[in-house]
Protein backbone atom coordinates (compact mmCIF):
# COMPACT_ATOMS: atom_id res chain seq x y z
CA UNK A 1 0.00 0.00 0.00
CA UNK A 2 1.36 3.47 -0.92
CA UNK A 3 1.92 6.56 1.59
CA UNK A 4 -0.90 8.14 0.26
CA UNK A 5 -3.07 5.44 0.85
CA UNK A 6 -2.06 4.54 3.88
CA UNK A 7 -2.70 8.22 5.06
CA UNK A 8 -6.17 8.03 3.88
CA UNK A 9 -6.69 4.95 5.68
CA UNK A 10 -4.96 6.19 9.06
CA UNK A 11 -7.86 8.92 8.56
CA UNK A 12 -10.46 6.52 8.30
CA UNK A 13 -9.47 4.78 10.89
CA UNK A 14 -9.55 7.65 13.02
CA UNK A 15 -13.16 8.85 12.39
CA UNK A 16 -14.32 5.52 13.29
CA UNK A 17 -12.63 5.04 16.29
CA UNK A 18 -13.86 8.81 17.32
CA UNK A 19 -17.12 7.56 16.09
CA UNK A 20 -17.65 4.58 18.14
CA UNK A 21 -15.99 6.81 21.13
CA UNK A 22 -18.03 9.58 21.33
CA UNK A 23 -21.11 7.28 21.43
CA UNK A 24 -20.00 5.39 24.00
CA UNK A 25 -23.12 5.79 27.27
CA UNK A 26 -22.46 4.47 30.57
CA UNK A 27 -23.55 1.67 32.86
CA UNK A 28 -26.57 3.41 33.26
CA UNK A 29 -27.27 3.77 29.82
CA UNK A 30 -26.55 7.54 30.33
CA UNK A 31 -24.78 9.28 27.18
CA UNK A 32 -21.09 9.90 28.65
CA UNK A 33 -20.60 13.16 27.57
CA UNK A 34 -22.92 16.47 26.61
CA UNK A 35 -23.60 15.07 23.35
CA UNK A 36 -26.99 14.37 22.10
CA UNK A 37 -27.67 11.08 20.53
CA UNK A 38 -31.17 10.41 20.69
CA UNK A 39 -34.72 12.21 20.42
CA UNK A 40 -34.76 12.24 24.45
CA UNK A 41 -31.28 13.27 25.26
CA UNK A 42 -31.20 9.99 27.10
CA UNK A 43 -32.76 6.78 27.83
CA UNK A 44 -35.15 7.95 30.98
CA UNK A 45 -36.86 10.93 28.50
CA UNK A 46 -35.30 13.88 30.34
CA UNK A 47 -34.30 16.37 27.50
CA UNK A 48 -32.04 17.60 29.38
CA UNK A 49 -27.98 18.30 29.57
CA UNK A 50 -26.36 18.84 32.81
CA UNK A 51 -23.26 19.03 30.60
CA UNK A 52 -24.01 21.72 28.66
CA UNK A 53 -22.56 24.89 30.76
CA UNK A 54 -20.73 26.96 27.84
CA UNK A 55 -24.08 28.70 27.35
CA UNK A 56 -25.53 29.80 30.86
CA UNK A 57 -27.78 32.67 31.57
CA UNK A 58 -26.05 35.29 31.77
CA UNK A 59 -24.71 35.20 28.00
CA UNK A 60 -27.81 33.53 26.42
CA UNK A 61 -28.00 36.71 24.97
CA UNK A 62 -25.29 36.51 22.91
CA UNK A 63 -26.52 33.70 20.55
CA UNK A 64 -26.61 34.49 16.89
CA UNK A 65 -27.29 32.47 13.67
CA UNK A 66 -22.96 30.46 12.88
CA UNK A 67 -24.59 28.63 10.05
CA UNK A 68 -27.68 27.37 8.35
CA UNK A 69 -29.04 24.17 5.98
CA UNK A 70 -31.38 24.51 3.66
CA UNK A 71 -34.12 22.10 2.51
CA UNK A 72 -35.71 22.04 -1.16
CA UNK A 73 -38.69 24.06 -1.24
CA UNK A 74 -40.92 21.60 -2.97
CA UNK A 75 -40.23 19.21 -0.35
CA UNK A 76 -41.95 21.07 2.39
CA UNK A 77 -41.09 21.32 6.07
CA UNK A 78 -38.39 19.17 7.74
CA UNK A 79 -39.35 17.09 10.74
CA UNK A 80 -36.39 15.49 12.10
CA UNK A 81 -35.06 16.67 15.08
CA UNK A 82 -30.76 16.55 15.13
CA UNK A 83 -28.41 14.35 16.80
CA UNK A 84 -25.24 15.33 17.81
CA UNK A 85 -22.22 13.03 18.75
CA UNK A 86 -18.63 15.21 19.20
CA UNK A 87 -18.28 17.20 15.97
CA UNK A 88 -21.20 15.68 14.12
CA UNK A 89 -24.78 16.48 14.17
CA UNK A 90 -27.22 14.10 11.87
CA UNK A 91 -30.68 14.84 10.73
CA UNK A 92 -33.27 13.95 8.45
CA UNK A 93 -34.40 15.68 5.10
CA UNK A 94 -37.93 15.98 3.44
CA UNK A 95 -37.03 15.81 0.07
CA UNK A 96 -35.44 11.78 1.18
CA UNK A 97 -31.91 12.42 2.15
CA UNK A 98 -30.04 11.68 4.96
CA UNK A 99 -27.13 14.12 6.43
CA UNK A 100 -24.17 13.90 8.23
CA UNK A 101 -22.89 17.82 8.66
CA UNK A 102 -19.93 19.09 10.88
CA UNK A 103 -21.83 20.48 14.10
CA UNK A 104 -19.55 23.77 14.41
CA UNK A 105 -19.46 25.20 10.48
CA UNK A 106 -21.98 23.08 8.38
CA UNK A 107 -19.72 21.73 6.28
CA UNK A 108 -20.77 18.01 4.56
CA UNK A 109 -19.34 14.86 5.84
CA UNK A 110 -21.39 12.23 4.27
CA UNK A 111 -25.11 12.12 2.94
CA UNK A 112 -27.34 8.92 1.84
CA UNK A 113 -30.39 8.74 -0.34
CA UNK A 114 -33.17 6.88 1.13
CA UNK A 115 -34.32 6.12 -2.39
CA UNK A 116 -31.50 3.44 -2.39
CA UNK A 117 -34.03 1.22 -0.58
CA UNK A 118 -37.14 0.20 -1.38
CA UNK A 119 -39.54 2.05 -3.80
CA UNK A 120 -41.15 5.39 -3.44
CA UNK A 121 -40.32 8.84 -2.15
CA UNK A 122 -39.50 8.71 1.69
CA UNK A 123 -39.35 11.16 4.19
CA UNK A 124 -37.54 11.43 7.56
CA UNK A 125 -40.08 12.13 9.80
CA UNK A 126 -38.56 11.44 13.23
CA UNK A 127 -35.34 11.88 15.09
CA UNK A 128 -32.02 10.01 14.62
CA UNK A 129 -30.54 8.22 17.25
CA UNK A 130 -26.89 7.15 17.11
CA UNK A 131 -25.06 4.58 19.32
CA UNK A 132 -22.25 1.95 19.13
CA UNK A 133 -21.21 3.63 15.69
CA UNK A 134 -24.34 3.23 14.09
CA UNK A 135 -27.25 6.04 12.79
CA UNK A 136 -31.31 4.50 13.17
CA UNK A 137 -33.99 6.59 11.91
CA UNK A 138 -37.14 5.71 9.93
CA UNK A 139 -39.08 6.83 7.00
CA UNK A 140 -42.44 7.76 5.85
CA UNK A 141 -43.03 4.26 4.20
CA UNK A 142 -42.68 2.29 7.36
CA UNK A 143 -38.65 1.80 6.86
CA UNK A 144 -36.08 1.54 9.52
CA UNK A 145 -32.30 2.26 8.64
CA UNK A 146 -29.19 1.20 10.67
CA UNK A 147 -26.00 3.21 8.85
CA UNK A 148 -22.56 3.59 10.13
CA UNK A 149 -21.51 6.51 11.21
CA UNK A 150 -18.52 7.29 10.50
CA UNK A 151 -19.15 6.61 6.51
CA UNK A 152 -22.90 6.50 6.35
CA UNK A 153 -22.92 3.38 4.75
CA UNK A 154 -26.12 1.31 4.97
CA UNK A 155 -25.46 -1.61 7.43
CA UNK A 156 -29.13 -2.74 7.19
CA UNK A 157 -32.48 -1.54 6.52
CA UNK A 158 -35.97 -3.14 7.06
CA UNK A 159 -39.81 -2.04 6.09
CA UNK A 160 -41.02 -3.20 9.97
CA UNK A 161 -44.72 -1.72 8.13
CA UNK A 162 -46.04 -2.14 4.53
CA UNK A 163 -49.49 -1.10 5.48
CA UNK A 164 -51.14 1.60 3.49
CA UNK A 165 -49.98 4.67 5.09
CA UNK A 166 -48.04 3.35 7.79
CA UNK A 167 -44.90 5.52 8.55
CA UNK A 168 -41.95 5.80 11.49
CA UNK A 169 -42.40 9.31 13.21
CA UNK A 170 -41.43 6.90 16.41
CA UNK A 171 -37.60 8.09 16.78
CA UNK A 172 -35.70 4.67 17.33
CA UNK A 173 -34.03 4.37 20.85
CA UNK A 174 -31.38 2.34 21.47
CA UNK A 175 -30.53 0.23 24.36
CA UNK A 176 -29.15 -3.16 25.26
CA UNK A 177 -28.39 -4.60 21.74
CA UNK A 178 -32.07 -3.25 20.28
CA UNK A 179 -33.25 -0.79 18.81
CA UNK A 180 -36.80 0.16 20.32
CA UNK A 181 -39.37 2.17 17.90
CA UNK A 182 -43.01 2.78 17.02
CA UNK A 183 -45.21 2.53 13.99
CA UNK A 184 -47.81 5.16 13.34
CA UNK A 185 -50.19 5.42 10.17
CA UNK A 186 -52.12 8.36 8.42
CA UNK A 187 -55.23 5.61 7.61
CA UNK A 188 -57.87 7.88 9.32
CA UNK A 189 -56.97 10.80 6.61
CA UNK A 190 -57.40 8.86 3.43
CA UNK A 191 -61.06 9.80 2.89
CA UNK A 192 -64.46 7.86 2.71
CA UNK A 193 -63.82 6.28 -0.14
CA UNK A 194 -60.95 3.94 1.69
CA UNK A 195 -61.90 1.06 3.07
CA UNK A 196 -61.86 2.21 6.93
CA UNK A 197 -59.41 0.74 9.16
CA UNK A 198 -57.12 -2.05 9.15
CA UNK A 199 -53.79 -0.03 10.82
CA UNK A 200 -52.88 -1.49 14.02
CA UNK A 201 -50.40 0.83 15.95
CA UNK A 202 -46.88 -1.25 17.70
CA UNK A 203 -44.28 -1.27 19.20
CA UNK A 204 -41.06 -3.20 17.82
CA UNK A 205 -37.69 -4.61 19.04
CA UNK A 206 -34.92 -5.11 16.62
CA UNK A 207 -31.34 -6.33 16.78
CA UNK A 208 -29.44 -3.18 16.32
CA UNK A 209 -26.63 -5.04 14.56
CA UNK A 210 -28.67 -6.94 12.34
CA UNK A 211 -32.40 -5.53 12.26
CA UNK A 212 -33.97 -9.21 12.89
CA UNK A 213 -37.56 -8.68 14.93
CA UNK A 214 -36.94 -9.80 18.29
CA UNK A 215 -40.25 -9.08 19.57
CA UNK A 216 -43.36 -6.62 18.34
CA UNK A 217 -46.55 -5.75 20.99
CA UNK A 218 -49.84 -4.73 18.49
CA UNK A 219 -51.89 -1.92 20.58
CA UNK A 220 -55.21 -3.46 18.92
CA UNK A 221 -56.67 -6.70 18.08
CA UNK A 222 -56.08 -7.71 14.35
CA UNK A 223 -59.41 -5.67 12.95
CA UNK A 224 -62.33 -7.70 11.60
CA UNK A 225 -64.78 -6.68 8.60
CA UNK A 226 -68.17 -5.18 10.77
CA UNK A 227 -70.57 -4.48 7.88
CA UNK A 228 -69.75 -1.23 5.72
CA UNK A 229 -69.97 2.44 5.68
CA UNK A 230 -73.14 4.61 4.26
CA UNK A 231 -70.96 4.46 0.88
CA UNK A 232 -70.97 0.13 0.59
CA UNK A 233 -67.28 0.47 1.53
CA UNK A 234 -66.09 -2.04 4.14
CA UNK A 235 -65.86 -1.32 7.34
CA UNK A 236 -63.06 -2.92 9.66
CA UNK A 237 -62.94 -2.51 13.89
CA UNK A 238 -61.09 -1.80 15.88
CA UNK A 239 -58.00 -0.09 14.47
CA UNK A 240 -55.60 2.98 15.11
CA UNK A 241 -53.67 3.35 18.62
CA UNK A 242 -50.36 4.35 16.44
CA UNK A 243 -47.45 4.97 18.30
CA UNK A 244 -45.91 8.51 17.61
CA UNK A 245 -43.55 8.95 19.84
CA UNK A 246 -40.46 8.00 20.85
CA UNK A 247 -40.20 5.05 23.66
CA UNK A 248 -38.01 5.66 27.07
CA UNK A 249 -36.54 3.17 28.74
CA UNK A 250 -35.41 2.38 32.63
CA UNK A 251 -32.49 1.16 32.74
CA UNK A 252 -32.87 0.11 35.97
CA UNK A 253 -35.87 -2.37 35.70
CA UNK A 254 -35.32 -3.00 31.72
CA UNK A 255 -38.83 -1.40 31.23
CA UNK A 256 -40.13 0.08 27.82
CA UNK A 257 -43.03 2.85 28.48
CA UNK A 258 -44.36 4.59 25.51
CA UNK A 259 -47.99 6.32 24.76
CA UNK A 260 -50.36 5.54 21.91
CA UNK A 261 -52.76 7.05 19.76
CA UNK A 262 -56.62 6.83 19.53
CA UNK A 263 -58.32 4.69 17.34
CA UNK A 264 -59.54 5.45 13.66
CA UNK A 265 -62.61 2.64 14.16
CA UNK A 266 -64.19 0.57 16.43
CA UNK A 267 -62.83 0.72 19.99
CA UNK A 268 -60.98 -1.32 21.67
CA UNK A 269 -57.03 -2.31 22.33
CA UNK A 270 -54.82 0.12 24.18
CA UNK A 271 -55.78 3.05 22.48
CA UNK A 272 -54.68 6.54 24.06
CA UNK A 273 -52.78 4.70 26.73
CA UNK A 274 -49.63 4.39 28.39
CA UNK A 275 -47.76 1.20 27.88
CA UNK A 276 -45.13 -0.56 30.47
CA UNK A 277 -43.49 -3.14 28.49
CA UNK A 278 -40.98 -5.89 29.53
CA UNK A 279 -37.56 -4.66 27.43
CA UNK A 280 -36.11 -8.26 27.09
CA UNK A 281 -39.82 -9.91 25.99
CA UNK A 282 -42.54 -7.22 24.91
CA UNK A 283 -44.84 -8.43 27.16
CA UNK A 284 -46.99 -5.98 28.95
CA UNK A 285 -45.49 -5.23 32.47
CA UNK A 286 -49.11 -3.23 32.80
CA UNK A 287 -50.99 -0.49 30.78
CA UNK A 288 -53.31 2.26 31.67
CA UNK A 289 -55.69 3.71 29.41
CA UNK A 290 -56.33 7.59 30.14
CA UNK A 291 -59.89 7.88 27.89
CA UNK A 292 -62.71 5.76 27.96
CA UNK A 293 -63.49 5.88 24.25
CA UNK A 294 -62.02 7.87 21.35
CA UNK A 295 -61.93 6.92 18.00
CA UNK A 296 -61.12 9.79 15.55
CA UNK A 297 -60.93 9.76 11.33
CA UNK A 298 -60.82 12.96 9.38
CA UNK A 299 -64.21 13.30 8.63
CA UNK A 300 -65.12 13.13 12.37
CA UNK A 301 -63.81 17.58 12.18
CA UNK A 302 -65.96 18.00 9.01
CA UNK A 303 -69.20 20.44 9.21
CA UNK A 304 -70.79 18.34 6.55
CA UNK A 305 -73.23 16.22 7.20
CA UNK A 306 -72.43 13.65 4.91
CA UNK A 307 -69.13 12.97 5.97
CA UNK A 308 -70.46 12.69 9.33
CA UNK A 309 -72.13 10.13 8.82
CA UNK A 310 -68.71 8.62 8.49
CA UNK A 311 -68.09 9.53 12.26
CA UNK A 312 -70.39 7.17 14.32
CA UNK A 313 -68.83 8.55 17.49
CA UNK A 314 -69.25 12.10 17.22
CA UNK A 315 -73.16 12.12 18.47
CA UNK A 316 -72.13 10.86 21.66
CA UNK A 317 -68.93 13.14 21.80
CA UNK A 318 -66.46 10.81 21.74
CA UNK A 319 -64.32 11.49 18.61
CA UNK A 320 -61.77 13.09 20.46
CA UNK A 321 -58.17 12.92 18.83
CA UNK A 322 -56.40 12.84 22.42
CA UNK A 323 -53.24 10.56 21.74
CA UNK A 324 -51.18 9.94 24.12
CA UNK A 325 -48.64 11.38 21.45
CA UNK A 326 -45.94 13.01 23.84
CA UNK A 327 -42.72 11.50 24.85
CA UNK A 328 -42.55 10.11 28.65
CA UNK A 329 -40.27 11.74 31.56
CA UNK A 330 -38.84 8.95 33.77
CA UNK A 331 -38.13 10.35 37.41
CA UNK A 332 -38.49 10.39 40.98
CA UNK A 333 -39.92 11.99 43.51
CA UNK A 334 -40.06 11.82 47.30
CA UNK A 335 -38.30 8.44 47.26
CA UNK A 336 -40.87 7.50 43.92
CA UNK A 337 -40.23 6.23 40.89
CA UNK A 338 -42.42 7.99 38.83
CA UNK A 339 -43.48 8.05 34.58
CA UNK A 340 -44.95 11.41 33.53
CA UNK A 341 -46.88 11.98 29.88
CA UNK A 342 -48.58 14.79 28.45
CA UNK A 343 -51.59 13.92 26.25
CA UNK A 344 -53.66 16.34 23.95
CA UNK A 345 -56.63 16.67 26.48
CA UNK A 346 -53.94 19.26 28.03
CA UNK A 347 -53.55 17.10 30.65
CA UNK A 348 -50.07 15.89 31.88
CA UNK A 349 -50.06 12.47 33.93
CA UNK A 350 -47.85 11.01 36.73
CA UNK A 351 -47.84 7.48 37.52
CA UNK A 352 -46.08 5.10 39.51
CA UNK A 353 -43.37 3.33 37.14
CA UNK A 354 -43.81 0.05 38.74
CA UNK A 355 -47.91 -0.23 38.85
CA UNK A 356 -49.17 2.50 36.84
CA UNK A 357 -51.65 3.45 39.50
CA UNK A 358 -52.33 7.47 38.74
CA UNK A 359 -50.13 9.30 41.35
CA UNK A 360 -51.49 12.93 40.45
CA UNK A 361 -52.88 14.49 37.09
CA UNK A 362 -52.55 18.48 36.14
CA UNK A 363 -54.72 20.16 33.28
CA UNK A 364 -52.91 22.80 31.47
CA UNK A 365 -55.27 23.61 28.92
CA UNK A 366 -58.59 23.13 27.84
CA UNK A 367 -59.56 20.65 25.26
CA UNK A 368 -60.72 21.44 21.90
CA UNK A 369 -63.80 19.86 20.99
CA UNK A 370 -62.70 17.40 17.78
CA UNK A 371 -58.74 17.64 17.96
CA UNK A 372 -56.43 18.02 20.46
CA UNK A 373 -53.82 20.57 19.59
CA UNK A 374 -54.74 22.82 22.08
CA UNK A 375 -52.83 20.13 24.49
CA UNK A 376 -49.48 18.99 25.01
CA UNK A 377 -48.38 17.38 21.71
CA UNK A 378 -44.85 16.30 21.66
CA UNK A 379 -42.43 16.22 24.98
CA UNK A 380 -41.98 17.84 28.19
CA UNK A 381 -38.32 18.32 30.27
CA UNK A 382 -37.28 17.49 33.71
CA UNK A 383 -33.80 18.72 34.90
CA UNK A 384 -33.90 16.76 38.36
CA UNK A 385 -35.48 19.36 40.09
CA UNK A 386 -38.95 20.17 37.65
CA UNK A 387 -40.79 19.59 35.20
CA UNK A 388 -41.25 21.72 32.18
CA UNK A 389 -44.19 21.54 30.05
CA UNK A 390 -45.50 23.40 27.44
CA UNK A 391 -49.29 23.23 26.08
CA UNK A 392 -49.63 23.72 22.05
CA UNK A 393 -52.63 26.01 20.72
CA UNK A 394 -53.78 26.78 24.46
CA UNK A 395 -55.01 30.34 23.15
CA UNK A 396 -52.05 31.12 24.16
CA UNK A 397 -49.64 27.97 24.30
CA UNK A 398 -48.28 28.54 27.73
CA UNK A 399 -44.66 27.03 29.36
CA UNK A 400 -45.44 25.48 33.14
CA UNK A 401 -43.06 24.91 35.33
CA UNK A 402 -44.25 22.67 37.85
CA UNK A 403 -43.03 20.63 41.21
CA UNK A 404 -42.74 16.77 39.96
CA UNK A 405 -43.71 15.31 43.57
CA UNK A 406 -47.45 16.40 43.29
CA UNK A 407 -47.67 18.84 40.23
CA UNK A 408 -47.73 22.47 41.91
CA UNK A 409 -47.46 25.12 39.63
CA UNK A 410 -44.09 27.00 39.81
CA UNK A 411 -44.29 29.04 37.26
CA UNK A 412 -46.45 30.27 33.61
CA UNK A 413 -44.91 32.08 30.97
CA UNK A 414 -47.70 32.15 28.07
CA UNK A 415 -46.17 33.11 24.31
CA UNK A 416 -45.38 36.45 24.59
CA UNK A 417 -48.93 38.12 23.28
CA UNK A 418 -46.22 40.06 20.78
CA UNK A 419 -45.18 37.36 18.98
CA UNK A 420 -47.58 37.82 16.10
CA UNK A 421 -47.22 41.84 15.62
CA UNK A 422 -43.12 41.45 15.67
CA UNK A 423 -40.42 40.40 13.61
CA UNK A 424 -41.53 37.93 10.55
CA UNK A 425 -44.77 36.90 11.75
CA UNK A 426 -46.05 40.42 11.92
CA UNK A 427 -46.20 40.46 8.09
CA UNK A 428 -49.10 37.58 8.26
CA UNK A 429 -51.38 38.19 10.86
CA UNK A 430 -53.87 35.57 9.48
CA UNK A 431 -51.20 32.97 9.95
CA UNK A 432 -49.30 32.98 12.86
CA UNK A 433 -50.37 31.69 16.14
CA UNK A 434 -48.99 31.74 19.67
CA UNK A 435 -48.60 28.36 20.52
CA UNK A 436 -45.60 25.51 20.86
CA UNK A 437 -45.49 23.32 18.10
CA UNK A 438 -41.91 21.64 20.13
CA UNK A 439 -40.77 19.60 22.95
CA UNK A 440 -39.33 21.58 25.70
CA UNK A 441 -35.75 21.30 26.09
CA UNK A 442 -33.82 22.17 28.82
CA UNK A 443 -29.90 23.13 30.19
CA UNK A 444 -28.52 24.14 33.27
CA UNK A 445 -31.05 27.39 34.23
CA UNK A 446 -32.37 27.64 30.62
CA UNK A 447 -35.38 26.43 29.00
CA UNK A 448 -35.42 26.12 25.21
CA UNK A 449 -38.92 26.24 23.64
CA UNK A 450 -39.66 27.16 19.66
CA UNK A 451 -43.24 28.72 18.82
CA UNK A 452 -45.66 28.97 15.87
CA UNK A 453 -44.53 32.73 15.83
CA UNK A 454 -41.64 31.69 14.23
CA UNK A 455 -39.41 32.47 17.34
CA UNK A 456 -37.32 30.10 19.40
CA UNK A 457 -36.69 31.22 22.94
CA UNK A 458 -35.06 30.50 26.07
CA UNK A 459 -36.28 31.33 29.32
CA UNK A 460 -35.27 31.21 32.90
CA UNK A 461 -35.65 28.13 34.79
CA UNK A 462 -35.57 29.57 37.81
CA UNK A 463 -38.78 32.17 37.12
CA UNK A 464 -39.83 31.92 33.31
CA UNK A 465 -38.57 35.17 32.42
CA UNK A 466 -37.69 35.22 28.65
CA UNK A 467 -33.83 36.25 28.47
CA UNK A 468 -33.40 35.66 24.86
CA UNK A 469 -35.31 35.30 21.48
CA UNK A 470 -34.19 34.02 17.98
CA UNK A 471 -36.95 35.45 14.98
CA UNK A 472 -36.21 32.75 12.37
CA UNK A 473 -38.81 34.17 9.54
CA UNK A 474 -36.23 36.10 7.74
CA UNK A 475 -33.70 35.08 4.87
CA UNK A 476 -30.49 33.45 5.92
CA UNK A 477 -27.58 32.48 4.04
CA UNK A 478 -26.95 28.04 4.14
CA UNK A 479 -23.74 26.37 3.73
CA UNK A 480 -25.55 23.89 1.08
CA UNK A 481 -28.64 25.82 -0.88
CA UNK A 482 -28.41 29.64 -1.54
CA UNK A 483 -30.64 31.42 0.80
CA UNK A 484 -33.25 29.66 3.06
CA UNK A 485 -36.13 31.37 5.32
CA UNK A 486 -37.48 30.13 8.46
CA UNK A 487 -41.10 30.02 9.83
CA UNK A 488 -43.03 28.44 12.63
CA UNK A 489 -40.66 25.84 14.81
CA UNK A 490 -40.68 22.65 13.67
CA UNK A 491 -43.03 20.12 15.35
CA UNK A 492 -42.17 16.72 16.16
CA UNK A 493 -38.82 17.58 18.30
CA UNK A 494 -37.29 20.55 20.06
CA UNK A 495 -33.85 22.74 20.27
CA UNK A 496 -30.97 20.79 20.88
CA UNK A 497 -28.15 22.14 22.84
CA UNK A 498 -24.92 20.60 22.36
CA UNK A 499 -21.47 21.46 22.41
CA UNK A 500 -22.05 25.32 23.07
CA UNK A 501 -24.34 25.03 19.63
CA UNK A 502 -28.12 25.19 19.79
CA UNK A 503 -29.65 23.58 16.68
CA UNK A 504 -33.12 24.75 15.65
CA UNK A 505 -34.99 23.09 12.89
CA UNK A 506 -37.83 25.67 11.20
CA UNK A 507 -41.00 25.40 8.89
CA UNK A 508 -44.16 23.52 10.59
CA UNK A 509 -47.39 22.49 8.60
CA UNK A 510 -49.72 23.85 10.44
CA UNK A 511 -48.38 27.00 10.28
CA UNK A 512 -47.57 27.50 7.20
CA UNK A 513 -45.83 30.85 6.58
CA UNK A 514 -45.41 32.03 2.53
CA UNK A 515 -41.59 30.76 1.48
CA UNK A 516 -40.61 30.33 -1.94
CA UNK A 517 -37.10 29.25 -0.56
CA UNK A 518 -37.07 26.63 1.50
CA UNK A 519 -37.16 26.06 5.59
CA UNK A 520 -33.79 25.73 7.51
CA UNK A 521 -32.19 24.13 10.18
CA UNK A 522 -29.91 26.80 12.73
CA UNK A 523 -26.73 26.65 14.07
CA UNK A 524 -26.51 29.24 16.44
CA UNK A 525 -23.60 29.85 19.18
CA UNK A 526 -21.57 32.85 20.92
Amino acid sequence: MGRGRLLKAAAALAVACTAVASSVTGASGEPASGDWPTWTKDPRGSRYNPQERTITPENVGGLKVKWAFGFPRQSGPPHSQPAVIGDTIYFGGPNGLFYARDAKTGAEKWQFDLSTVGTGFAQVRDGASVADGRVYFGDTRGYLFSLEQATGKLAWSQRIDDHVSAGVTSSPHVFGGRVYVGVSSGENLMGKDHACCTFRGHLDALDAKTGKLEWRYYTVPEPKQDGTWPNGVPRYVPSGAGVWSSPVIDPDTKTVYVGTGQNYSGSGGDFDSVLALDAETGKARWTRKMTDVDTWRRECSSPTPEDQKYCPNLPDGTALDFDLGATGNLFTADGKRLIGIGQKAGVYHVLEADTGKIVWQRQLSTPRPGGGLSGIQWGSSFDGQRLYIATYQGNPGTLYALDPANGHVIWTTPNPADGCTTGGAAQYPNVCKLGHPTAVTTTPGLVWVGSMDGKVRAYSATDGKVLWAHDTIADVQTVNAGVARGGSISGGGGVVVSGGMAYVLTGDMFTPYPNDKGYALLALGQ
